[in-house]
């Protein structure tokens, strides 16, 4: 297929994932969120070029979203994921990895940390679940999203505080990559109401999360109205080694409302010694 969402592809367990491999350099993995249409290449490519010139960037599709193979009775798990996670770092070879989670992807890059502390080295959660909170009703809309161009306009316009950011082109971008064949059927599977439940399916124990000894870095926009800021005060004060930077004027995507001072505060991050 002629995407620049479609990359590389390899096996990981019983399926493939697609994945972006970008630079060279310390690994770096982007986990994307759990947005309708997402992608890894939807979700970072406006940060990708500028990591890659440091780190050798990795940013997969995760089971049952974007361009990964779907497999007919897969469980859509925190457990499920993370194997995914490891796989695809065993089968590049790679021991131990930074890793920056946006959203669900925060709750995935959390449990992988919990799981396997070893092969992680940093910690980035941008926007992250994977704390209980109350649903919100932008998350309730976002998960429970039907396909059209009129729905996908409106749930963009949940995620952005600047609401010029959500053009009609991005709309109808996103709503033919929520069309693609499978990807509305399994993304309708994930998340089914009542979806509190998939909140809470997300979190980690929060002992176990005091846990984490990795040096953290906590990041969120005060207006995200998606997953509400309160998930990342609630992460700064379990984490011991971690510091909270809270964007005014932003709501839930940081790396593109926020786009520059995202890429300079990862950056700077993981480059401290």
């Amino acid at each position: 297929m002629n995407s620049p969402e479609v990359a590389n592809s390899i096996q990981t367990g019983i399926f493939e994932t697609n994945y972006h491999d970008v630079g060279s350099g310390d690994p770096l993995f982007l986990i994307h969120g759990s947005g309708p249409g997402v992608t890894a290449w939807a979700n970072w490519r406006l940060v990708i070029p500028a990591l890659a010139e440091q780190h050798r960037v990795i940013a997969p599709d995760m089971a049952g979203f974007g361009y990964t193979e779907r497999v007919e009775g897969y469980e859509y798990t925190m457990e499920n994921w993370v194997q995914q996670a490891l796989d695809l770092m065993d089968a590049l070879e790679i021991k131990k990895t930074h890793l920056v989670g946006n959203s669900f992807g925060g709750a995935l890059a959390i449990a992988l940390a919990i799981r396997a502390p070893e092969r992680v080295d940093r910690l980035i959660l941008m926007g992250a679940a994977g704390v209980p909170f109350t649903l919100t009703p932008a998350l309730d809309e976002a998960w429970g999203y039907e396909p059209s161009v009129e729905n996908m306009r409106k749930m963009m316009g949940l995620f952005a505080y600047d609401r010029s950011l959500v053009t009609d082109e991005l709309a109808q971008l996103r709503y033919e990559a929520s069309i693609q064949p499978g990807f509305q059927e399994t993304f309708s599977q994930m998340f089914p109401a009542p979806r509190q439940r998939g909140v809470e399916a997300l979190a980690s124990n929060l002992d176990d999360i005091k846990k984490i000894a990795h040096e953290t870095l906590i990041l969120h926009g005060r207006e995200d109205v998606v997953v509400p800021p309160i998930t990342s005060t609630t992460l700064f004060d379990l984490i011991p080694n971690a510091q909270l930077h809270m964007f005014g004027c932003c709501g839930h995507w940081t790396q593109i409302e926020q786009n520059a001072r995202f890429i300079k505060l990862v950056k700077d991050f993981l480059s401290e010694r």
